[in-house]
């Protein structure tokens, strides 16, 4: 086994009584008090695993980060995972999931937040609630505030008008009445087909698929203006935060990614200008997983936290 990886995982459950959140905390053994624990959320249809081992058996970013004394902590979203689901899961809204990880964060510490995708609003939102909280944020391809996000009608014809126009994002409408389950063909044509990706773990990568809320992806579009805003970008000027987009990404083209980057006050890592190519949506069990891993390591480095 490489030494590097050797880490003692614990779990528990935080979170609020309404929406509980499962935890895999990692804790290595060299751990530096002077290094602020990081807590990495997954995105939209997946679950922590994502940041545990990529779909091909290599180490996760989660093993990555505690390998170098870094206390990590990865939570399944409520519903998503080990987490419990509540009965009236389709209508879970991503209020209701950023205020479960805030009270897991009030729990460990003022942290760093590592957030993907969908869960790039909550972390927005995280942060400038508790600035004393979050220490910073690294984004990976990560949503913007509704703020940025012009309001789609909350009406489906309308929105399977908008499914290739890329400055709406892609949106799809989700019924709310029932979850909405990813399946390979639609990984397929956003994100499992990048140069970098697995794809002879396609099929692993496609078993850690969960069951997702059809409101949080509404709200993700901010179809019918329902997306989760922020009141201020102002007050996220003290938190460092970085934003990293591969070229890859047909939901996340540079100039968008670019816009919630300033928007925000955050430094923005377009993968190419630093001779890295060929990265979709999910970097972090793409090929190259170790030194993108590495490279936002030396970033929190840099910003002291």
């Amino acid at each position: 086994m490489d030494p590097s990886c050797e880490r003692e995982v614990r779990c528990f459950y935080a979170g609020t009584p309404a929406h509980p959140v499962y935890v895999d905390h990692l804790q290595s053994p060299r751990a530096a008090t002077d290094r602020a624990p990081v807590v990495m959320v997954h995105g939209a249809g997946h679950t922590g695993t994502c940041y545990l081992a990529t779909p091909d058996g290599r180490p996760g970013w989660a093993v990555r980060f505690a390998a170098t004394g870094r206390d990590v902590f990865v939570p399944d979203w409520p519903g998503h995972g080990r987490s419990p689901q509540p009965v009236d899961f389709p209508r879970l809204g991503t209020a209701d999931v950023a205020t479960s990880l805030l009270a897991l964060i009030e729990q460990v510490g003022p942290s760093v937040l590592l957030v993907h995708s969908a869960s790039g609003p909550m972390a927005w939102w995280m942060a400038e609630r508790r600035p004393d909280l979050v220490r910073a944020v690294i984004g990976i391809a990560p949503g913007p505030p509704a703020n940025l996000l012009r309001d789609l009608p909350d009406d489906p014809s309308a929105i399977l008008t908008l499914r290739d126009d890329a400055s709406a994002g892609h949106p799809v409408y989700s019924s709310e009445d029932r979850p909405v389950r990813l399946t390979a063909e639609f990984a397929a044509a956003y994100w499992a087909n990048t140069p970098r990706f697995p794809r002879h773990a396609l099929e692993n990568y496609c078993r850690s698929f969960a069951p997702e809320s059809a409101r949080i992806l509404n709200e993700r579009f901010n179809i019918g203006g329902r997306g989760l805003r922020i009141d201020d970008p102002a007050h996220l000027r003290s938190t460092p935060i970085m934003i990293v987009t591969g070229d890859r990404d047909p939901r996340h083209p540079r100039e968008i990614d670019a816009t919630t980057a300033g928007y925000l006050g955050a430094e923005f890592v377009w993968l190419p200008d630093r001779g890295i190519k060929g990265n979709g949506h999910m970097m972090m069990i793409e090929d190259n997983s170790d030194d993108l891993a590495a490279m936002a390591l030396a970033w929190l480095d840099a910003v002291r936290c």
